[in-house]
């Protein structure tokens, strides 16, 4: 099923991520673990392309996995440290594989700054892949502003780039205070962009991922969340139930305020995505019909 179509539904949906292996002795694991968090019936599973497409290898094959466990796919494709062969390659062994959604990616620049310079923006990929196929287009938005853009109106020029190339829908990243989202959703609505908008939410379940969160994206942490961290940052079993309980507070309110599409960045943990939906219940149970 396409995502697209999924989305027009108008109910409260909850999405989950995956990323795969970084080595073949790996597969294992990460396919059980997709397995589990299938079993909970999300809306559909995305399965990432690693840096610089380093694990792109295994994305089509936990995706099509996904699939067989009847969960709708989303296939990341990055384009920034990929030739044109291998785009048209990865793009024909997802429609063999019977998969139509695919989340449309620059990428991280690698560290040597060397790419083939084919590709150089998302637009660029989503265009590619509009022309290449019935596929549904996903691409990223980010409510704080990109890390490497000059400011958030050259950012919503690059959003608005995205969808007129072909993009059905965009994917936030993770952010932590709700209102930095509903700010951005109004100035993108005046804009003209009206692609739905799925609220990517991060789980932190322990301390260590402030760093990398903060290294990657200059997330802005409010001081209720640090307090949090603060005071269970130390207690693994403790920072792992207050950063659910505190996801679980964003997505309340998310969709409460109208904002139907939540995606979990789950980090491969069935047992964190299970808690989430645990907590949802009734809330993703009702037929609740209300567009932003």
């Amino acid at each position: 099923m396409k995502i697209r179509d999924i989305l027009a539904q108008g109910k409260p949906t909850l999405s989950f991520e995956v990323f795969p292996p970084k080595t073949e002795d790996n597969y294992n694991t990460v396919e059980k673990a997709a397995k589990e968090i299938a079993k909970l019936k999300p809306a559909f599973m995305s399965v990432t392309y690693g840096a610089g497409g380093g694990t792109s290898d295994y994305t089509v094959g936990i995706a099509s996995d996904i699939k067989e466990y009847g969960v709708t796919p989303l296939a990341h494709l990055t384009c920034v440290s990929s030739t044109r062969e291998k785009v048209q390659g990865v793009l024909k062994e997802l429609k063999a594989h019977g998969i139509e959604n695919v989340l449309a990616l620059r990428g991280d620049i690698p560290e040597n700054g060397q790419t083939p310079k084919v590709y150089h923006y998302a637009s660029e990929l989503i265009r590619e892949i509009k022309q290449s196929g019935d596929f549904c287009i996903g691409a990223a938005c980010y409510p704080e502003g990109h890390v490497e853009s000059a400011n958030k109106s050259v950012d919503m020029d690059y959003l608005k780039q995205k969808v007129e190339a072909g993009c059905d829908f965009v994917t936030t990243q993770m952010f932590f205070d709700n209102s930095i989202l509903y700010s951005y959703l109004y100035r993108i609505r005046e804009k003209g962009i009206t692609v739905p908008v799925i609220a990517g939410i991060m789980p932190v379940t322990n301390a260590k991922q402030i760093k990398r969160i903060t290294q990657m994206s200059g997330t802005y942490l409010p001081s209720r969340f640090m307090s949090i961290v603060d005071r269970f940052g130390d207690h693994p079993a403790a920072m792992k139930q207050a950063g659910i309980a505190y996801a679980t507070d964003q997505i309340i309110d998310l969709i409460a305020n109208g904002v139907n599409g939540i995606h979990i960045y789950s980090m491969n943990k069935p047992d964190v995505a299970g808690k989430i939906k645990e907590n949802l219940s009734e809330i993703l149970g009702n037929e609740y019909t209300c567009t932003p």
